[in-house]
């Protein structure tokens, strides 16, 4: 049976379109779907879809020469809007089934606080393609923080850092409004691309992405030290031959230290730039992590040493931003006083 998404016009959806990872949150049911968000496609002129999500990612770096493993955003926004299309029409499929549809009459979506107003239009866009009557455009952080449990939309000031793929979001939160922010293209992306690159002048070997993010979740650490090691395989880049070499996580933690100045430097601006009563908040609420970056080792320890308030992981960081745009979808009236994109 056709995959129809006009189906079932009263359930309401929310999306979290990641670089890296998609979830889909349903009202009533919670996280439905969390896939990478990858396409493989064809590689001559019709592009024809042959997968996506963990089935893709599953061939990258292992496919033959007439398949290409594409990744259709890129630092948060819409790189391919055609496959970025299909992506979502796939997954929303996969989320409810073929039987029961997949969109509800209103779906949410979140988005990074650095898109430009033609990117907003195109991720609109992508979600009434695949059937969507009503779109609502969340700011990440703001649904970061309703995720996450903080009192958003009382007369405090909450700050929430939602590191993800390819953006960061780093914003303080009061009365459903963001006091201040800052955003960057700045994530996990990043990290392992440094450590590619490291692997790469010191050890003259070329890593395949997979590798590259293994590594990191194996080894990285926000803080210098650890002696944690692990054998990595790559190519060779003397002779193109397969090869292996033995890495530790204090070279590894040299080796991300810029990206991680990024964040904290992030961090550091927004607070400069908190007007003194929400700052003065933050000294008993602290700083909120979001997002996948909040899982690698010694972040919340680096920013609390950086700042000097305290830092906390969210319970489920990766699950924040899709849980709190489904409620902020459901609750009428938070929406009226959140700051939606």
């Amino acid at each position: 049976m056709s995959f129809n998404p006009f189906e079932f016009l009263s359930r309401a959806v929310a999306i979290d379109l990641g670089t890296v990872n998609t979830l889909i949150a349903i009202k009533g049911r919670g996280i439905v779907l969390r896939e990478p968000s990858a396409v493989a496609v064809t590689a001559d002129e019709a592009r024809e879809v042959i997968a996506c999500g963990e089935e893709a990612l599953r061939m990258a770096g292992r496919t033959p020469g007439g398949v290409n493993i594409v990744w259709p955003l890129r630092d948060g926004v819409i790189a391919d809007y055609t496959l970025t299309a299909e992506m979502l029409r796939r997954f929303l499929e996969l989320a409810v089934g073929r039987r029961n549809g997949a969109l509800g009459k209103k779906l949410a979506m979140c988005l990074p606080l650095c898109v430009t107003d033609v990117e907003r239009r195109a991720l609109e866009e992508a979600a009434r393609a695949v059937g969507a009557r009503d779109v609502m455009l969340i700011d990440e952080p703001l649904a970061a923080a309703v995720g996450a449990g903080l009192p958003a939309f009382e007369p405090v000031g909450s700050m929430v850092a939602d590191i993800g793929g390819g953006t960061t979001d780093i914003a303080v939160i009061s009365l459903g409004g963001i006091a201040s922010s800052f955003s960057l293209r700045t994530g996990g992306r990043h990290i392992d691309a440094a450590i590619a690159d490291y692997v790469a002048r010191q050890y003259n070997l070329s890593l395949g992405e997979r590798t590259a993010e293994e590594v990191k979740l194996t080894l990285a650490m926000a803080l210098p030290g650890g002696m944690e090691r692990m054998q990595v395989r790559g190519r060779s880049l003397e002779n193109g031959l397969p090869a292996r070499v033995v890495i530790n996580s204090g070279e590894i933690s040299h080796a991300i230290s810029p990206v991680i100045r990024k964040l904290t430097d992030a961090v550091k601006r927004v607070l400069s730039e908190t007007p003194p009563e929400l700052a003065a908040d933050l000294i008993d609420t602290g700083v909120t992590l979001t997002g996948g970056g909040a899982l690698l080792p010694g972040v919340d320890r680096l920013l609390a040493h950086e700042t000097g308030i305290s830092v906390r992981a969210a319970e489920s960081p990766l699950e924040c931003v899709a849980l709190g745009a489904l409620r902020l979808l459901g609750d009428r009236d938070a929406l009226e006083g959140a700051q939606l994109a």
